[in-house]
């Protein structure tokens, strides 16, 4: 038997509210229904769910998806060894055993083939077949599942079905409002509070252009490596392009935007 004390988190993940996120997920895992967290990257998804295992005291074991990962990266498959073969559970077979918290993050990176997989633990059966072994794995009392996304970057072709999306209750997520983001920042990064403003300044500015050059908006993540980079010496102007400017785009003139807001900013 897997040792859950291995994927317990244990000091708690720093997480802001923006609203009554907190005691929503606690009503949700009351229930044990399976949660979806949608939003732009960046914004404190992760970090959310780790917080909430920490608090709710429950281990956590995150899978990163992929267009590669396939049903038997989750669920399991038999490994090929000098005395014959032997069984080896996925992640998700892991979490359903032992009682953990199971986060899948941006599961629609993965194939829609391999996400059939999970709709047996987001009903009333609680249930994850094993076809290969040909083992019915009954899920721990304690067993959630929760998937991230970020509607933004989808398409038609690139979406969760209906028929999966309907097994989730789910959270709304977006970059925090000014003050809040601010202090975030202090937290984060320890920096002060007339820098922390002025960052979160130039992110509004970038989020602004969303839709009209950029796909994506400067994150809050992205936020804290600058204020991490000033931290350590580095010039605001050389940290605020390293961090907020080259990572986001190639397009000569939004970065000629976004350089003229920190110059105007930080000048």
């Amino acid at each position: 038997m897997t040792d859950a004390t291995q994927y317990t988190i244990q000091h708690e993940p720093f997480y802001q509210a923006t609203g009554r996120e907190v005691e929503l997920y606690q009503a949700a895992y009351r229930s044990r229904l399976p949660v979806m967290v949608k939003g732009p990257t960046g914004c404190g998804k992760s970090r959310f769910v780790e917080h909430m295992a920490w608090k709710l005291g429950k281990p956590l074991i995150t899978v990163a998806c992929n267009e590669d990962m396939t049903a038997s990266d989750l669920v399991g498959r038999y490994l090929l060894e000098a005395n014959g073969t032997r069984w080896l559970d996925g992640p998700l077979t892991t979490a359903a055993r032992i009682g953990a918290i199971c986060y899948l993050d941006e599961i629609v990176e993965a194939r829609q083939d391999t996400t059939v997989v999970i709709h047996p633990l987001t009903d009333h059966r609680r249930t994850l077949p094993l076809d290969k072994k040909g083992e019915l794995v009954n899920a721990h009392p304690d067993f959630q599942l929760v998937i991230s996304y970020n509607p933004g970057y989808q398409s038609l072709m690139k979406d969760l079905k209906q028929s999966t999306k309907q097994r989730f209750v789910a959270f709304d997520f977006d970059y925090p409002a000014a003050n809040v983001e601010s202090t975030i920042l202090q937290q984060e990064a320890n920096v002060d509070a007339a820098m922390a403003d002025k960052l979160v300044k130039i992110a509004h500015t970038a989020r602004n252009l969303k839709g009209h050059g950029l796909d994506e908006g400067i994150s809050t993540r992205l936020l804290v490596y600058a204020a991490n980079l000033m931290r350590d010496g580095i010039a605001a102007g050389d940290a605020c392009r390293m961090a907020l400017v080259s990572p986001i785009t190639d397009d000569a003139d939004i970065r000629s935007t976004l350089n003229h807001a920190i110059d105007a900013i930080f000048g």
